[in-house]
């Protein structure tokens, strides 16, 4: 018998693996629900963010949803196609952009209760787990900053 702390691992000891087959999964949970708005999950993420605040420089939802600009200049380029945000110059610093949801992304933010409610059943996992999880997640993500 191999010394099991040397040995190469398989899947089933990979937490990756489970973090990597779990996100997909939890994605691909959202897709249906998210489709029905005419939404993607990074759009989606993208409003939930600007529905917390009025003005959100973009460089601050970058932050928050951990995307660098090449990936959320395009997702931001939709959403104001789709009527959803706006983006303007910051009043102090012309350099940044601030973007804001339109009424009508209020409105779909407002139904964004619905998609939670829905996607937390198909999860099968109780309240109190889903907070236990997201704590865990979070303290390993802020160990890997």
């Amino acid at each position: 018998m191999r010394n099991s702390s040397l040995a190469a691992p398989v899947l089933d000891d990979l937490l990756c693996f489970d973090l990597y087959a779990a996100s997909r999964q939890v994605t691909a949970a959202y897709r249906p629900v998210l489709a029905e708005l005419g939404l993607t999950y990074p759009q989606y993420l993208v409003l939930v963010v600007l529905g917390a605040r009025e003005d959100v420089l973009i460089k601050d939802v970058g932050r928050e949803l951990r995307l660098d600009h090449a990936t959320l200049s395009p997702l931001l380029r939709r959403l104001e196609r789709d009527g959803l945000v706006t983006r303007r110059r910051s009043a102090d610093d012309e350099r940044a952009v601030v973007v804001a949801l339109t009424d009508a992304g209020r409105a779909l933010h407002a139904r964004f209760g619905d998609v939670h409610c829905r996607v937390g059943e198909l999860l099968g996992i109780s309240a109190e787990e889903a907070a236990q999880l997201r704590a865990l997640l979070r303290r390993l993500t802020a160990g890997l900053d």
